[in-house]
């Protein structure tokens, strides 16, 4: 049972793998850097270069496969031009599709992301079904997203793509080489104790599990159905808390209003955009981002997929020692 798998270098992609290795399937990986996936990946993964705008390379990575994981993302916070992140997110996953239909692929799980769906303000967990617009996607990359869900959805009704989605929450724990801005910041709560919080809510998985998730998806979700993989639904200051007892920190302090926070991301942005700084510590997205409680319920995956996670508490604990055995934590 021939696989192939975008985004394998990734932090769901890289737990993804070797749990379809287990499961005896041959893993075909397209990524756009080899040396690292030779590095990340098992000797067992056949490694394809390529990028998801490079026909002849997704055309070649499909010959012999039977399933398709898309997974691959342009997921930062800020870019200095969104259009890159819509060629790959959008345009990448809708030539990727066409490309799917074309190769007879039998079975495709395309990883959006629960940030494409709506939320209740009052903090209730929201579900598959809540509606949301793109009026309602704060940054490029959740309009990015949101646009590409919805190619996905609309060539599953007009061209039969055997395509289930799953909505992951924030994927939290071992392989977070880059890392994700989640596990930047649980990264520097374990250094400082994330002394400084924002009143926000978010739904933390482990990545193990959410990583599980695709491989139930892909065996017994139903084509067009969209899945929630999520976790535990925690304020910042909750997570901040965990994550400062884990690596033994001082909890945090202090509230921060969004009052304050703007005029920092506006300096932050303007040093990145004039190329003093790599990138904004702060972005006016993240802020806007930051007032809202996104809390998301798993039961649809958990009744249907046989999907389970644990509590999120591991995903942290996890997460600080990888870190710390790979170098980046002290």
């Amino acid at each position: 049972m021939h696989v192939l798998i975008t985004g394998a270098t990734g932090l769901i992609g890289s737990n993804l793998v070797p749990l379809l290795l287990e499961q005896d399937y041959k893993v075909k990986v397209l990524v756009r850097d080899p040396a690292k996936a030779q590095k990340l990946l098992h000797h067992r993964v056949e490694i394809c270069a390529g990028h998801l705008n490079d026909e002849k390379a997704i055309e070649k990575a499909m010959q012999s496969c039977r399933y398709l994981f898309h997974l691959a993302a342009d997921y930062r916070l800020w870019v200095p031009d969104p259009q890159s992140m819509y060629m790959t997110n959008v345009d990448g996953t809708r030539l990727l599709m066409e490309k799917a239909l074309e190769a007879g692929i039998e079975r495709i799980v395309y990883t959006s992301s629960v940030c494409t769906l709506g939320y209740n303000a009052d903090g209730n967990p929201a579900n598959e079904d809540l509606p949301s617009c793109l009026e309602d996607m704060i940054s490029p990359y959740k309009k990015s997203k949101f646009l590409a869900e919805k190619a996905v959805s609309r060539m599953i009704k007009e061209k039969g793509l055997p395509a289930v989605i799953v909505n992951p929450s924030t994927p939290v724990g071992p392989g977070d080489s880059r890392p994700t801005p989640t596990g930047a910041m649980i990264l520097n709560t374990a250094r400082d104790g994330g002394r400084f919080y924002a009143e926000t809510g978010l739904n933390i998985a482990h990545v193990e599990d959410i990583a599980r998730g695709h491989v139930l998806a892909l065996q017994k979700g139903i084509v067009g159905q969209k899945y929630i993989l999520g976790g535990d639904n925690l304020r910042l200051k909750e997570l901040f808390a965990i994550t400062a007892k884990a690596a033994g920190k001082p909890g945090p302090m202090c509230k921060v209003p969004p009052a304050i926070l703007y005029p920092i991301a506006i300096i932050s942005e303007l040093l990145a955009k004039l190329g003093l700084v790599k990138e904004p510590t702060a972005t006016l997205d993240s802020i806007r981002m930051a007032s809202k409680i996104m809390f998301y319920s798993s039961q649809k995956a958990e009744t249907e997929l046989g999907y389970t996670h644990r509590p999120a508490i591991h995903a942290v604990e996890d997460s600080i020692q990888w870190f710390k055995k790979n170098g980046m934590l002290d």
